[in-house]
């Protein structure tokens, strides 16, 4: 996968992002009662390590839920927050402050998971029904997978098999911020087509993609 996107590229990603952001938001905002927005501020392909670095290191504890992609492109999709803002999300889902993600003994609440899996099928069925609108081609997305762990143990670990062929993904900023506070969240939304879906996914976008570089 070549590192860097074209401007065209870059703009056509961005735009299918904040198209997948808005139906998010409508879901979202019905769910917990709340306006809230939801942007793309920015789209880049990046190595697995600096996708490591740009959520904070590879030490940096954060929760992963991730799907595997299905159908005409296949590949893996990651949604990945920081322990505050997955609590933050719970806490608003749920309007129940005393639902942590974790309690005293560090275990997870199976109730907290189910809810950002609810969020993130929210979110992942947003962004591929985007995708496949534009580009005509069926996406499905597995059973969402959590994994709450260092950076590196979990991107790594996801990403095992695919490092042979491809170490880059598409990294899609996505800002999430409350209108009645000023509370936002700024999740990291990584779509890992798999090698042979790469070029097949631009083409289908209508624009040229050079696998060379």
């Amino acid at each position: 996968m070549t590192k860097k996107l074209t401007t065209i590229q870059k703009d056509v990603l961005r735009e299918i992002g904040n198209i997948g952001a808005g139906n998010a938001t409508t879901s979202m905002s019905q769910m917990i009662q709340k306006e809230i927005t939801m942007e793309v501020p920015s789209v880049n392909i990046v190595t697995i390590n600096e996708m490591m670095e740009f959520i904070g290191g590879p030490e940096k504890l954060i929760v992963a839920i991730f799907f595997r992609i299905q159908g005409e492109i296949t590949g893996t999709v990651y949604f990945i927050l920081t322990l505050e803002e997955a609590q933050f999300f719970i806490d608003q889902m749920t309007q129940m402050n005393q639902l942590k993600l974790m309690d005293a003994n560090n275990q997870l609440n199976e109730m907290a998971i189910s809810v950002l899996q609810e969020i993130a099928n929210i979110l992942t069925g947003s962004y591929l029904t985007a995708l496949a609108d534009f580009t005509n081609l069926r996406m499905l997305p597995s059973v969402p997978y959590i994994s709450v762990d260092m950076a590196a143990a979990t991107l790594v670990t996801g990403l095992l098999e695919l490092q042979s062929v491809t170490d880059h993904a598409i990294i899609i900023n996505t800002k999430i911020q409350s209108m009645t506070t000023e509370d936002s969240i700024k999740g990291h939304f990584l779509l890992v087509p798999d090698p042979d879906s790469i070029q097949k996914f631009f083409h289908a976008l209508g624009i040229e993609y050079d696998d060379t570089n």
